[in-house]
């Protein structure tokens, strides 16, 4: 069997000027060291393992802020269709036109204030990220591949889609 042991078998094989006793002090500081390094090394981990998990949770916790009234805002969406819709059927009564643009009005800044910004393409190019085309339709005046005509407005809710535009687009 192999001898594991750090020391020297006998004391005439120890270094010159070196006892017994300091070797043996040596050998166990070399052995304490390398252990307290080990432990450095995982206390470093852990502390960096630790730091990534806190802002994993502030990440996710701001997410959670920022998009808890999602789906209440989005069940709002239709609302808001239905009073624009009413808007144009109100035609020349102009007190239902009034009273139909104050609560539209209200109701906007109302799900401005909680991060939701309405997406109205009509004009500009077409945006397959924020846009539904539905159908193409003739150029005409407009540049080819342009948003002409606005179905459905779409929504973003703190910069991420909601609801997209439903669009008619022009022909290339």
């Amino acid at each position: 069997m192999e001898n594991t042991d750090p020391r020297p078998a006998a004391d005439n094989d120890l270094p010159e000027g070196a006892n017994a006793a300091d070797w043996d002090l040596s050998a166990r500081v070399a052995e304490l060291e390398n252990q307290l390094g080990a432990l450095r090394d995982e206390q470093l981990r852990e502390r960096a393992e630790l730091d990534n998990q806190r802002k994993r949770l502030v990440r996710e916790v701001e997410q959670a802020r920022r998009f808890a009234n999602e789906r209440l805002l989005g069940d709002l969406l239709p609302v808001f269709d239905s009073l624009e819709a009413g808007l144009q059927a109100a035609g020349d009564n102009e007190k239902v036109r009034e009273g139909l643009e104050l609560t539209l009005r209200q109701l906007q800044r109302v799900a401005q204030v909680n991060g939701l910004v309405t997406v109205d393409p009509a004009g500009q190019p077409f945006n397959p990220e924020q846009h539904q085309a539905i159908s193409m339709a003739p150029a005409g005046c407009a540049a080819p591949g342009s948003v002409l005509q606005v179905f459905q407005k779409g929504y973003l809710l703190n910069d991420r889609l909601l609801r997209p535009a439903l669009v008619v687009v022009a022909q290339d």
